[in-house]
C-alpha cells in the first residue's frame, strides 16, 4: 500500500480535469498511465512569446503573443495556391493569420468570426500590413490573465498539442506534495526542482548538467541503488554446496594447462557463494576469450561432485551445440554425464527421463529447458549464457525446477564498472580481466573499400594456404535507405571469384538446421570463406579461422565489432582484423577505428564506446541492455550514479530497515519512483 500523500500522484489519467478516452489512449503511446508520469515528461525546449498589447512597437521576425479579434476570412478562391487568410484586428490595427494548404472548415472551430483568441506565432509583414502565417499556439483569449512568456516545449505524439501538454502538465503539478528529505545537502527541495525544471527560462536549464536535473537525476538513481541493495540485504535462504575439489583437479589435469589469475579469483569467489548458506546471484563478466566457460563448467563440476544437477542455459542452439562440443570431451573425462537440450531435439522423452532421475549432471539447453515437462531430480546450479539475452522471468522459471538453486550469469560484453551497477546492481559480479595462455593476438588493419581488389587478390592468396575467413556484411538484403554492401550480394560476387565449394552463407533469417549444416562445412569441410550478418557475433567458435574482414565497420558500435573479432585468434595460428570502411567517413567513425587498431582490451574499448557514441547511436544503448531512466541521461551519469551507489550503501548500512526520519523519506523515495518491491522486501525482512 502507497502512503497517501502519495495517492494523487498515482490516481489514473482520467483524474485530470479534460482528458477523455481518446487523450488516455494518445498519452499511453508515450508511457503514460498515471498523473506521475506526466511529471516525469521533462521538457526538450522552450517556447518564448512576449504578451504585446499592441502592434505599435513590434518588428518583423519577432515572435508574440497577441490577442486578436476574428473579423473576416479570405478564402482566395482566384488562386489555386492562396492561402487561407483569417482577418483579425489588435487594438484597432489588422493582422492577418495566413494557412496554406489548409481548409476553411477546419479553421472554423478554432478561430470563429466575431470572437477572441490569443495568438502565438512569428510577426511578419506582408504588402504593409502585419502577418502571422501558421500561428504556432491558438489559445482562449483568458489565457492572457496567466501567461507565462517562456513556456516549456515537451515532446509530443500524434493527436496531442503542446497546450495541451504544457496544461496536462501543470495540472500534475499541482498535486505535488511536500515530502520530507532524503537527500539532506540537496541544494532545492524534491517538489521545488520539479517545479523549476518544468520551468526553464533558458537553454541552460534544459541541460543534463543543471543542478535542478542534477537534483532529479540523483533521486532516480539513489532509489534504484537503494532498491537494489536492499533486495540483496534481504539474503535469499539457499543451501550450502561444498565439495574436495577432486573433478576440478581431474578436469585441470586433462586440460593440460592451468588457470590465469583471473580465473582463479572468479573461481574462488563463485565457490565461496556456494558454499554459503545463502543463494548466489553472481555474474561473470569477461572479455571475448578470457576463459569464462571453463570457469562455469568447473564451478557445475564442483556442485555436481556435491551431489547436485547442473543446466547452462544458452539463447541460440547454434550456441548450445557449441558448448556442448567444447565440454563433451572434459565432460566424459572425468565420469560427468552431459546432454544436449534444444526446441527441435528427437527423443526428448530419454532425456526427460535422465533429468528427472538425476542420471543426467549436466544439461546444455536452448529455451527448451523452460518447458513444463523438464523436471530435474536435484538441480543445484543454474548457468545463464549472455544473461542480457534472458529476462528475469526466464530465469525464475527455470530456478524453480529446484530448491533454493544457485544462478551463475555470463556475459562476454565488457562493461564499464558504474554501468555494471545499473544493468547487474541485483547480482554480485566477478571480473575476469585476463586472457588465457595460448590466446592469439590479432593483428588489425584499417582500409578504404576503394581498395576491395587488393583485398581480393589477398583472398586468393590465403584460399591457396588453406586459411579459414569470415566476412562480415551488416546487412542481409540490399536497402534502398543504406548504400550498404549486402551479405547476399557478397555472396554471390565471392562464389564467383572462388567458386561455390569455397563459400557459405549465414544470416539470421536461415532455419537453425541450413545455419549448422554451412557452420559444420565452415569448421571440417572445403568452405574457407564464411559470409554472414552479425549473426556470428557470439557463440561461434572456429579454432581454425584465423582472418576477420568486417565490410562497412564505420556502421558498427566498438562493442559490436569487438565482439566480431574476437572470433578469431583461438587456435594456433596468427589471427588477422580487417576492417574495411566506406565514404565519407565521419570523425566518430574515425575514433572507432582508430581504437580498434590500437587495443584488444575489451574493457577500454567499453569505455571508450560509452564516450563516442552518445544517446543518438542505436548500436549502443538497447544492445548493451542500460535500462530506461525518467530523468537520467544514463551515458553522462557515471560520477552521480557512483555517488548516489555509495549513499544507498550508507544508509542501509547505517538504517538497515529505514525507521530514522531519512530512512522513512527514502520509502517515500521508493514509493514514488515505483519501487514497491523493494519496500515489500524490507519489510518481510
Amino acid at each position: 500500500m502507497r502512503p497517501e500523500s502519495l495517492f494523487p500522484l498515482y490516481a489514473s489519467l482520467d483524474t485530470l480535469k479534460g482528458v477523455g478516452p481518446a487523450l488516455v489512449k494518445t498519452l499511453k503511446r508515450l508511457g503514460m498511465q498515471r498523473v506521475v508520469d506526466l511529471i516525469w515528461h521533462l521538457p526538450v525546449g522552450i517556447a518564448h512569446f512576449p504578451l504585446k498589447k499592441s502592434l505599435k512597437e513590434c518588428r518583423a521576425g519577432e515572435p508574440v503573443a497577441v490577442v486578436v479579434s476574428i473579423t473576416t476570412y479570405d478564402v482566395g478562391m482566384s488562386k489555386k495556391h492562396q492561402p487561407v487568410r483569417v482577418v483579425c484586428e489588435v487594438d484597432g490595427e489588422p493582422l492577418i493569420l495566413a494557412f496554406f494548404k489548409t481548409q476553411p472548415k477546419s479553421l472554423e472551430g478554432r478561430l470563429p468570426i466575431g470572437e477572441k483568441r490569443l495568438i502565438c506565432g512569428t510577426l511578419e509583414r506582408f504588402l504593409g500590413v502585419w502577418q502571422i502565417t501558421h500561428p504556432e499556439r491558438i489559445l482562449f483569449p483568458d489565457a492572457a490573465e496567466y501567461w507565462q512568456e517562456k513556456s516549456p516545449l515537451y515532446p509530443l505524439t500524434a493527436g496531442l498539442f503542446q497546450s495541451q501538454a504544457q496544461k496536462l502538465i501543470q495540472l500534475a503539478l499541482k498535486r505535488l506534495p511536500e515530502l520530507p528529505e532524503w537527500c539532506p545537502a540537496a541544494p532545492v527541495s524534491w517538489k521545488t526542482a520539479l517545479q523549476k525544471v518544468h520551468a526553464p527560462q533558458n537553454v541552460q536549464d534544459l541541460d543534463f548538467s543543471h543542478p535542478v536535473r542534477q537534483r532529479l537525476a540523483f533521486d532516480e538513481l539513489f532509489a534504484d541503488q537503494l532498491a537494489l541493495g536492499l533486495m540483496r540485504k534481504i539474503q535469499l535462504p539457499g543451501k550450502s554446496i561444498s565439495s574436495q575439489g577432486l573433478l576440478k583437479n581431474k578436469i585441470l589435469e586433462a586440460l593440460g594447462h592451468s588457470l590465469t589469475p583471473g580465473q582463479v579469483h572468479a573461481l574462488g569467489e563463485i565457490e565461496a557463494d556456494l558454499a554459503a548458506p545463502a543463494r548466489m546471484i553472481r555474474l561473470l563478466q569477461g572479455d571475448v576469450g578470457s576463459g569464462k566457460t571453463l570457469v562455469a563448467f568447473l564451478a557445475m563440476a564442483h556442485a555436481i561432485e556435491a551431489g547436485f544437477q547442473t543446466a547452462l542455459l544458452v539463447p541460440t542452439e547454434i550456441l548450445a551445440s557449441q558448448h556442448l562440443q567444447t565440454l563433451t570431451n572434459l565432460a566424459e573425462s572425468v565420469g560427468i554425464e552431459i546432454a544436449l537440450l534444444t526446441g527441435r531435439q528427437k527423443g526428448k522423452e530419454a532425456l526427460y527421463e535422465g533429468l528427472a532421475t538425476g542420471k543426467t549432471q549436466l544439461v546444455v539447453g536452448t529455451h527448451a529447458l523452460l518447458q513444463e515437462a523438464v523436471q530435474f531430480s536435484n538441480l543445484g546450479l543454474v548457468v545463464i549464457d549472455e544473461q542480457h539475452r534472458f529476462g528475469v522471468e526466464q530465469r525464475l522459471h527455470l530456478t524453480a525446477k529446484g530448491e533454493a538453486v544457485d544462478v551463475l550469469a555470463m556475459t562476454a560484453t565488457p562493461i564499464p564498472r558504474t554501468l555494471c551497477l545499473t544493468v547487474y546492481g541485483d547480482m554480485a559480479v566477478s571480473r575476469i580481466l585476463d586472457k588465457p595462455q595460448g590466446r592469439q593476438p590479432i593483428q588489425t588493419r584499417v582500409l578504404g573499400l576503394n581498395r576491395l581488389q587488393d583485398v581480393f587478390q589477398g583472398l586468393k592468396r590465403l584460399i591457396d594456404q588453406g586459411q579459414k575467413i569470415y566476412w562480415v556484411c551488416p546487412l542481409v538484403e540490399e536497402s534502398e535507405v543504406l548504400d550498404l554492401a549486402a551479405a547476399t550480394d557478397r555472396y554471390e560476387s565471392l562464389k564467383t571469384l572462388f567458386g561455390e565449394d569455397k563459400v557459405g552463407l549465414v544470416h539470421g533469417k536461415q532455419k537453425a538446421d541450413e545455419k549448422e549444416a554451412v557452420m559444420a562445412r565452415f569448421k571440417d569441410g572445403s568452405c574457407q570463406i564464411l559470409v554472414a550478418t552479425t549473426v556470428i557475433e557470439v557463440g561461434i567458435d572456429v579454432k581454425e579461422a584465423s582472418y576477420m574482414i568486417i565490410e562497412h565497420a564505420e556502421r558498427f558500435g566498438l562493442a559490436q565489432l569487438h565482439q566480431l573479432r574476437g572470433r578469431v585468434g583461438r587456435g594456433k595460428e596468427e589471427a588477422h582484423c580487417l576492417l574495411l570502411y566506406g565514404y565519407p567517413l565521419s570523425d566518430i567513425g574515425k575514433q572507432r577505428l582508430s581504437i580498434m587498431k590500437e587495443t584488444e582490451d575489451g574493457f577500454r574499448i567499453a569505455e571508450e564506446d560509452l564516450k563516442l557514441r552518445g544517446g543518438g547511436d542505436l548500436l549502443g544503448i538497447k544492445q548493451s541492455g542500460l535500462p530506461s531512466y525518467k530523468l537520467v541521461d544514463p551515458l553522462t551519469c557515471g560520477a552521480l550514479l557512483e555517488t548516489a551507489h555509495a549513499e544507498a550503501q550508507y544508509l542501509i548500512q547505517e538504517d538497515p530497515y529505514l525507521r530514522t526520519p531519512r530512512g522513512q523519506a527514502a520509502r517515500m523515495l521508493l514509493y514514488l519512483f515505483g519501487q514497491e518491491k523493494a519496500v515489500h522486501t524490507l519489510m518481510s525482512g
